[in-house]
């Protein structure tokens, strides 16, 4: 029963990482920083603007693959099978 709880923790505290990173990306980046990033230009445009637009999914795309490649490890590590 530890090793379902610890388990468990474990893949919660991954997805609390991947909300935390997610949130500071789309929203903090995205909204609340936009006028400071704006400053700075990637490829032409405006940070703040390639954040809002374009750097939010790009994050949750790279989120997905690091999430899977975590859980793949912790079910390695507590022996869980498909």
């Amino acid at each position: 029963m530890e090793d379902k709880t610890t388990y468990w923790q474990e893949n919660l505290r991954l997805i609390f990482i991947c909300l935390a990173v997610w949130f500071v990306v789309s929203f903090g980046f995205g909204i609340l920083l936009v006028e400071p990033l704006n400053e700075i230009r990637l490829g032409g445009y405006k940070l703040g603007f390639w954040f809002a637009q374009q750097g939010s999914i790009y994050t949750f795309l790279g989120l997905i693959f690091w999430y899977t490649k975590k859980m793949n490890d912790l079910d390695k590590k507590y022996n869980v099978e498909e």
